[in-house]
């Protein structure tokens, strides 16, 4: 039988491909190889990474913009409006954060800081260290160092997280992102620190800062400021009570002026590292919320309005403050061994307050002294 004819492959056409340039891509200018922006100007010679990646991310119809917001709430204002504060500012992309705080440096920064208070924490169970506590001791970190974790998750949570989205530049929001990132991660710290202190061998009430926060005379005025800070509408009002006011007066006074001076002679070297974790946090976003509140008070056009505002903020804040500052008085007679008195460690707050207000341009307010 014969072989039957093989059929011919049919042939295949296709399109042949051909690489062009647009022509706008394919033309060489000056900077065609730069691999760095130059549509800003940076603050020193050359552009750091904190500024390729964040000046002028948030748009902005006044800059680039020009077709306007292209997207907007319900109500009407769109993006980014500048009326979500009464502060006013002839350029807020003007405001670079000296922390030059970014993605990187957030996880970088924030992953040092818990790798070191871990080392602490394992290290003091390994060492049995909360043995040698007194009986007083343990009281008072239970009842008021975790009712100060309630505060500063509240400030995390409902104060700055909530605020980071309003701020008119990217620069702003991205400095205040990082400062709820810092005070979250202290209160988590703190809790973590409550629940190791109720696992060890020590006699420790590890829910007794519950009854201290929301009920111990000694917090309720800071419990009052801490909520009512939340209810505030205007974030850079918000930013200013709680970073300029609230922190310099009852924040670093717990913290700093007490916490941090009587653990050691109590027996206690680990409450120190933790809370002075918090300490470093607020040291650097102090320095940002310094630079912001500069540039508003030293602004050519609304400088001297800016500066007649941030005074009613204070004639609003301030008395609320020296509240609960007092409040707390009572506090630092409950450890065994008192290194400090009240008055020693309130002198000190307003001094460091009146000279942050200093730095800022700012007059201390006459309800300091009275």
């Amino acid at each position: 039988m014969a072989d039957s004819p093989v059929a011919a492959p049919t042939k295949r056409s296709f399109p042949r491909v051909e690489f062009t340039d647009s022509e706008a891509g394919a033309l060489e200018f000056p900077s065609s190889k730069s691999r760095t922006y130059n549509y800003f100007k940076p603050a020193k010679l050359r552009a750091t990474v904190y500024e390729d990646v964040t000046v002028d991310v948030q748009p902005d119809p006044d800059r680039y913009l020009t077709q306007g917001w292209i997207y907007g709430f319900g109500d009407g204002p769109g993006g980014y409006p500048h009326d979500w504060t009464a502060a006013k500012s002839s350029n807020w992309h003007q405001f670079l954060d000296p922390n030059e705080e970014w993605e990187q440096t957030i996880f970088r920064n924030n992953a040092a800081v818990v790798r070191q208070i871990n080392l602490c924490l394992e290290n003091a169970k390994r060492a049995n260290a909360y043995d040698h506590w007194n009986a007083p001791w343990s009281k008072f970190v239970a009842q008021n160092l975790g009712a100060w974790m309630h505060a500063e998750n509240g400030l995390a949570l409902h104060v700055f997280t909530s605020i980071q989205r309003s701020c008119p530049s990217n620069m702003i929001n991205n400095a205040v992102a990082v400062n709820a990132a810092h005070k979250m991660r202290f209160a988590q710290e703190l809790a973590l620190f409550n629940l190791d202190l109720s696992e060890s061998h020590l006699e420790f009430d590890g829910s007794a800062h519950k009854e201290a926060w929301q009920n111990g005379s000694e917090w309720q005025p800071t419990r009052k400021v801490v909520e009512e800070l939340t209810a505030t509408g205007d974030w850079c009002e918000l930013l200013f009570a709680t970073n300029v006011v609230f922190e310099q007066l009852v924040g670093q006074l717990f913290r700093s002026e007490l916490m941090m001076q009587v653990s050691a002679r109590n027996g206690d070297y680990i409450t120190p590292t933790i809370v002075g974790a918090g300490e470093n946090d607020y040291n650097r976003d102090s320095s940002y919320t310094r630079v912001l509140f500069q540039l508003l008070v030293q602004d050519e056009k609304f400088g001297a309005s800016n500066k007649e505002l941030f005074g009613t903020w204070m004639t609003k804040w301030v008395p609320r403050c020296l509240d609960a500052a007092n409040a707390m008085q009572p506090i630092w007679s409950q450890p065994a061994d008192k290194v400090r008195t009240y008055a020693e460690s309130f002198q000190s707050a307003k001094e460091k307050f009146t000279q942050m207000l200093e730095e800022i341009g700012l007059d201390a307010p006459k309800e300091l002294n009275q």
